[in-house]
């Protein structure tokens, strides 16, 4: 790239989401430039469940989930921890995250998700067709297991709310019936629901990929740069890079995890924190995986990923610069294997991600309050591949000043 550039737009990330924004943007005839210091899909989008969760519409934030705030202290291989050196740091945020939970912010909280749901599944189907990427989709379903007739008892408020939604399901009772979806399941799981209208992709990191081929094809550019500055002018925005200086009419913050080092430059402080993921990947061969499987109660799932398996999910709210604890994967691993008995643990490659939370459950999808020419989209936890596709289509209205179908009110960077 020269040493001095100008563009249209400059979007800030080459994960799910920037690649996503930067292609729907490019088909809206916009000049697009993105940037991104590691590379494309080099973060949590490369290494995820690689799972469209649309069914996945509450919130992490539920009312009474701070009760079980001091077991998380206690069990830092729980499926929801905060390592104690890291309790004080994020004190502010779980504070916002205990107001979420009240009664009168979940139930806002619940019907945003959901909308955003219903878009960025039309939004995934449109981008799908765009470029011709079904062969990257597995579209298998999802079986949700309980271990219990109790567990499953209180799982039944949850799928009240996807019949409210529309959201098709099936629930089955006892073994028998699970194995006619996925065989080789412990009898210890008794009941299951069923959701077949769940997507995956074979692989997170081949998708991530793909779309940004498309988007270089179509003539867009990635470069691999570190943002040193960022700057509102009255034509728009500078910024220094290492790589040089580059003028653009406008800006997308999509860099995940780390966007808040952006905002903070330009003076907009909103509460980002990072749900560590990990997970193992096992070669192809390891276990006849017929749907993506869903251990809700010790928080983690089961995927096809490339003819392979990866078991992974937890939640580690710990930050960018601990080390990892890959004894979190292990535990994941060693639980897939007393699910599974047939599970072949051998050959496994450990991963660790940061998939970038905000309190309430909901992305920032909107412009800078001190700097409308800059927008933002991040914050998706755990739901960044699900929310990309919809994503890109709000920041895309944005940017043309098209009117959103949904109310963005709810995504607003001022919120907190």
């Amino acid at each position: 790239m020269p040493q001095d550039t100008r563009t249209d737009i400059v979007v800030i990330g080459a994960g799910i989401i920037g690649i996503s924004t930067a292609l729907e943007l490019q088909k809206r005839g916009r000049q697009v430039l993105v940037l991104d210091r590691e590379g494309i899909g080099a973060g949590a989008s490369k290494g995820n469940a690689g799972a469209f969760a649309f069914a996945d519409i509450v919130p992490l934030a539920t009312p009474g989930i701070m009760r079980k705030a001091p077991k998380w202290l206690l069990d830092p291989l729980g499926p929801l921890s905060v390592p104690p050196s890291y309790a004080l740091n994020i004190a502010p945020w779980m504070l916002r995250f205990w107001r979420a939970s009240w009664r009168d912010r979940y139930g806002a909280a619940l019907s945003a998700q959901a909308a955003l749901m219903d878009h960025s599944r039309a939004a995934l189907e449109r981008q799908i067709t765009d470029v011709d990427g079904e062969a990257l989709m597995q579209r298998e379903g999802q079986l949700q297991l309980f271990e219990s007739e109790s567990e499953f008892c209180a799982s039944l408020p949850k799928w009240d709310l996807l019949n409210d939604h529309g959201i098709p399901f099936d629930l089955l009772d006892g073994p028998d019936a699970i194995a006619e979806i996925q065989p080789g399941l412990h009898r210890r799981f008794t009941h299951a629901g069923f959701t077949p209208s769940w997507t995956n992709t074979v692989d997170p990191a081949r998708w991530t990929s793909y779309l940004a081929e498309q988007f270089s094809a179509r003539g867009g550019r990635i470069e691999i740069a570190e943002i040193t500055e960022l700057t509102p002018t009255d034509l728009g925005v500078h910024l220094a890079t290492t790589i040089g200086e580059v003028a653009a009419g406008q800006v997308v913050v999509a860099a995940g995890a780390w966007s808040h080092q952006l905002t903070k430059i330009l003076g907009d402080h909103i509460p980002l924190e990072t749900e560590r993921g990990y997970n193992t990947t096992l070669p192809e061969g390891a276990f006849d995986l017929r749907t993506h499987l869903t251990f809700g109660g010790h928080g983690f799932v089961v995927t096809k990923i490339n003819g392979g398996v990866r078991i992974g999910g937890a939640v580690e709210l710990g930050g960018l610069k601990l080390a990892p604890n890959f004894k979190r994967a292990d535990t994941l691993l060693a639980k897939a294997g007393r699910f599974m008995p047939d599970l072949n643990l051998e050959g496994g490659t450990q991963w660790m991600g940061f998939r970038p939370s905000l309190p309430d459950s909901l992305p920032v999808i909107d412009r800078s309050a001190r700097a409308p020419q800059v927008l933002y989209a991040f914050g998706h936890g755990h739901l960044g591949l699900t929310q990309s596709a919809g994503t890109a289509d709000l920041i895309a209205d944005l940017i043309t000043d098209t009117k959103p179908t949904l109310d963005m009110t709810p995504y607003a960077s001022t919120r907190f």
